[in-house]
C-alpha cells in the first residue's frame, strides 16, 4: 500500500481546480511484488547493480568554460549495450506518441511506444504543447510496443490551460538543475513554478503564460549555450559514461549511463540545461580542479554505499532513489544494468 498525502488545489485558467501532486506519497515499508506505475516499493534497500556500477566509475579529464567545469566520468559498462532510443529519436521516427488524457489533468499524460526499441524518457525532459507545457517527473524506460501508459509530469507553463491540440512536441529543452531537482524530489507544484519563475527572472525572459521554454528561446541564452558547447566541446572522450558539472565551486549535478553511445546522444541537451546555471556567471579565480575532483570522488564513494527506495514505475525495470552527501539521486536499473543515474 501507499499512503498518499492530501495535495493542494490550484485554480487553472479555465477556473477548474485540480490536484497537482504527481507521484507524491509517503513511502512506507510494504510486502508484495508487481510492476508498473502502481508497483510496490521497499525502503532501506540497496541496489547491488548500482553499487557495482558506481564503484567502477573513475573521474577523468576536466574541461571548463566561464563558471562551468565538467569532469568526464568513465567506467565499465555491461558489455552489449541495450538498444535504446532517446525521446527525440523516437519522436523523429514516429514511434512515440505523447498526448493529454481524454479528460486532461495537469499531473498525468499518456505515452505509447509503438516502435521496436526501448525508449528512455529522462526526468527533466520538457514536453511542449497540449493544454500546457510539462516536464517529466522521473526516468522511464518504455518497452517496445508498450501500449498506452500513464506518466507523471509537472506543469512548466502556469498561465495556460487551453489549446485544441492534444499531442506534444520536443525541442531538446531540459530542466535546469534547480528545476530538475524539484521535479526529482516530487515537490509540490508551487515549488516547481517558483523554480520556473527564478530561471525566467535570471534570464530576463518574461512570458505571458510564464512558460519555462521562453528561457531557451531568448537569443542571448541561445548564444550563451552555443558558447559553452564550443568552449567545452560536448563531444566527450570516447568511452565516457557520463559527466559531473560544477558551477563555480558548487556541484550542479552528474549524469551516468551504462552505454557511452547513449550518453553521447543525451549529453548535448544535458549540457545545455547545466549551462543555464552558469548564465552571466564568470569564472572565478579561486577555482581549483584538485579540490573539486576530491569532492566528486568522495561523493561517488558515498553513493556506492547508500541505501534508498526501490520501486517500479510506468516503464520497465526499477527506480533506485537515494541520498548521497545531501544530494538527491536516482538510478534506473533494468536487467542488471544501470541505464541512467543522476545526482543533483
Amino acid at each position: 500500500m501507499i499512503e498518499f498525502r492530501e495535495c493542494p488545489l490550484y485554480k487553472l485558467e479555465s477556473g477548474v481546480a485540480d490536484q497537482m501532486c504527481p507521484g507524491r506519497a509517503d513511502r512506507i515499508r510494504i510486502l508484495g511484488g508487481g510492476g508498473g506505475a502502481e508497483a510496490p516499493f521497499a525502503v532501506g534497500r540497496v541496489s547491488p547493480e548500482y553499487q557495482r556500477f558506481v564503484a567502477g566509475v573513475r573521474v577523468g579529464e576536466a574541461r571548463g568554460h566561464g563558471g562551468l567545469t565538467v569532469f568526464w566520468l568513465s567506467g565499465t559498462g555491461p558489455g552489449t549495450p541495450l538498444h535504446v532510443a532517446t525521446l527525440e529519436e523516437a519522436r523523429l521516427r514516429g514511434d512515440l506518441a505523447i498526448t493529454e488524457r481524454d479528460r486532461a489533468t495537469v499531473p498525468e499524460l499518456i505515452v505509447e511506444n509503438r516502435g521496436k526499441a526501448y525508449v528512455l524518457l529522462l526526468a527533466g525532459e520538457i514536453l511542449l504543447g497540449g493544454k500546457q507545457n510539462r516536464v517529466l517527473s522521473e526516468d522511464i524506460l518504455l518497452p517496445p510496443l508498450s501500449g498506452p501508459r500513464n506518466i507523471g509530469v509537472y506543469c512548466v507553463e502556469q498561465g495556460r490551460w487551453a489549446g485544441g491540440r492534444k499531442d506534444f512536441e520536443v525541442k531538446g529543452s531540459f530542466a535546469a538543475p534547480g528545476l530538475r531537482s524539484r521535479v526529482m524530489e516530487k515537490a509540490d507544484q508551487g515549488k516547481v513554478w517558483a523554480e520556473v519563475d527564478k530561471y525566467a527572472r535570471s534570464a530576463q525572459a518574461p512570458s505571458p503564460t510564464r512558460s519555462y521554454q521562453e528561457v531557451y528561446e531568448k537569443d542571448d541564452v541561445k548564444k550563451h549555450l552555443d558558447d559553452v558547447r564550443r568552449g567545452i566541446d560536448h563531444r566527450a572522450v570516447p568511452g565516457t559514461l557520463g559527466a559531473a558539472v560544477f558551477v563555480e565551486e558548487t556541484l550542479a549535478g552528474l549524469d551516468l549511463f551504462d552505454d557511452p553511445g547513449l550518453f553521447a546522444r543525451e549529453w548535448p541537451k544535458l549540457l545545455g540545461a547545466y549551462a543555464l546555471d552558469a548564465y552571466r556567471r564568470p569564472r572565478r579565480s579561486w577555482w581549483q580542479e584538485r579540490k573539486l575532483r576530491g569532492r566528486l570522488e568522495g561523493l561517488l564513494a558515498g553513493a556506492a554505499m547508500t541505501e534508498g527506495i526501490l520501486r517500479g514505475n510506468a516503464g520497465a525495470g526499477q527506480l533506485f532513489e537515494f541520498r548521497a552527501d545531501g544530494a538527491r539521486g536516482s538510478a534506473l536499473v533494468f536487467e542488471g544494468r544501470v541505464v541512467h543515474s543522476a545526482i543533483l
